[in-house]
């Protein structure tokens, strides 16, 4: 099937802030119900998952807009892709999206691609670092 050959959007585009906020209203939109029966902190709470879950989602897609050469096995080549977002002056917001799936092995072991691996070990690094009597 030919791919459309016109001006496709990067992963960069899809995580600008104007697709996020389009993202965060539709699903604001979608439970305009749910959301006015909130009081103002659960207003924030279901934004903010929100904005999570539209993160989430546009860097899916935006990894879909990547190259699909299959790897060795014949599979599609595993991916891991972190954004690391302001969320306020000194905050910062680390989301995490892998593709396929990580698996859970069991005993705190999970499946994962190298790439994906790696992301864990981006991550758990990033984690330490912000609670420095861990290590």
């Amino acid at each position: 099937m030919p791919r459309h050959t016109g001006d496709v959007p990067t992963p960069d585009d899809l995580l600008a802030e104007a697709p996020l906020e389009a993202a965060v209203a539709a699903l604001a939109e979608r439970n305009h119900h749910h959301l006015a029966q909130m009081n103002p902190a659960e207003r924030q709470d279901a934004l903010k998952h929100w904005r999570e879950l539209a993160v989430a989602v546009l860097t899916a897609a935006g990894a879909a807009l990547g190259d699909e050469s299959p790897v060795a096995d014949g599979g599609a080549p595993g991916r891991a892709v972190i954004v690391l977002e302001d969320s306020g002056p000194e905050e910062i917001a680390i989301h995490a999206t892998f593709f396929p799936q990580l698996q859970d092995l069991g005993g705190g072991e999970v499946g994962a691609t190298p790439a994906q691996a790696a992301a864990l070990e981006l991550l758990e690094q990033i984690s330490d670092d912000d609670d420095p009597g861990a290590g």
